[in-house]
């Protein structure tokens, strides 16, 4: 879709009706007008459809990453259009999710079409051990499995995409790691 001028659409609000009686006959007025309609209809008609363009599944390809910088989600151009828009419709459960194991599962299903396991290094331990031993510090190392959710899909997840949606929601201390899986750990065999 485009917001430019479109060949032979009309205006809602010709101009040349708009004039006074005395140019009603005027043939340059009523063609200098029709030109300004040509001009304007594109611009009536993205005003009359303005609520279609803030939902991101209505809204036309090239406004859909406009509309994620909007919210603050970061899309790639290399991804299919229907993923972006699921993207950028479901931004706020991203953002609420960011940097946290269901997020990354969760923008990986959305994005990719895997599942994933999340093996984090990091985190908290405590003691109801008055003068316990310190427990051993974290690996600082992120894992992710990852494996494709549709058995009919056949093929495996590709690990570069894989590690590029990772590296984008993970915590910056962490490193990442990707492991590709032919499905989900801990699956019978047979």
């Amino acid at each position: 879709m485009t917001r430019a001028a479109v060949p032979g659409l009309p205006s809602p609000h010709p101009i040349g009706a708009l004039l006074p009686a005395l140019f009603a006959d005027d043939d340059f007025a009523q063609r200098f007008t029709a030109g300004l309609d040509t001009v304007l209809a594109p611009v009536f008609a993205t005003l009359d459809n303005l609520p279609a363009y803030l939902q991101p599944r209505l809204a036309p390809a090239d406004f859909v990453d406009w509309l994620a910088s909007w919210v603050a989600v970061e899309t790639d151009g290399a991804w299919p259009l229907e993923v972006r828009r699921a993207v950028v419709g479901r931004a706020v459960e991203l953002h609420r999710w960011r940097g946290t194991r269901r997020g990354l599962v969760e923008r990986l299903r959305l994005v990719l079409g895997v599942g994933a396991e999340i093996v984090d290094g990091g985190g908290a331990a405590w003691s109801t051990t008055a003068g316990a031993d310190l427990p051993p510090a974290p690996s600082g190392e992120l894992l992710v499995r990852a494996w494709p959710l549709s058995a009919l899909s056949g093929t495996e997840p590709d690990e570069g995409q894989v590690l590029a949606v990772v590296r984008a929601g993970c915590p910056v201390h962490l490193s990442c790691r990707v492991e590709i899986l032919p499905g989900p750990p801990g699956r019978a065999e047979g």
